[in-house]
């Protein structure tokens, strides 16, 4: 989601939902701009862990992420969906794109009281009547977690 203000204005949410490691996870669609099937990607040299590495998209250079990793499990491979979040633009690699969800947000729940501390970017779950939940994904968050593993350590 752009942030979580999205939460508030309106009284519906689309989220476009991407599949990593099985699992269905959800971000606001107005920060997708659109899912690109087949994107050689060039690997950075000494580049930190969750980025895989740049894609030349029309002449545009975009660094990318890998949204297993970013998690805090596997790389993926699979499709990459070009975000753009606070201005700037960049890659997430995702296993698919499985689908646009469009839920009220009276049916978007705060995940539960006690897992609620340290679930990084995950904002909210999305109930789906015969299938498991959607992880609603804060793409503000999700940055500031792929910026914070790539700034480099510091020597105390």
């Amino acid at each position: 989601m752009a942030s979580s203000a999205s939460y508030t204005t309106g009284s519906s949410l689309d989220l476009a939902c991407v599949e990593v490691h099985g699992r269905v996870y959800g971000v606001d669609v107005l920060g997708v701009r659109e899912i690109v099937h087949d994107a050689p990607v060039t690997p950075l040299p000494k580049a930190p862990t969750l980025i895989e590495g740049v894609v030349d998209l029309r002449g545009r250079m975009l660094p990318i992420f890998d949204l297993g990793r970013a998690l805090g499990g596997e790389p993926v491979a699979g499709q990459i969906a070009v975000l753009e979040i606070g201005g700037l633009v960049l890659g997430m690699r995702v296993a698919s794109a499985v689908d646009v969800l469009s839920v009220e947000l009276a049916e978007l729940q705060a995940p539960a009281g006690i897992v609620g501390a340290g679930l990084g970017p995950v904002q909210g779950v999305v109930r789906r009547p015969g299938a498991p939940p959607v992880l609603v994904l804060a793409l503000d968050s999700l940055l500031e977690t792929v910026r914070g593993v790539s700034a480099p350590e510091c020597d105390a």
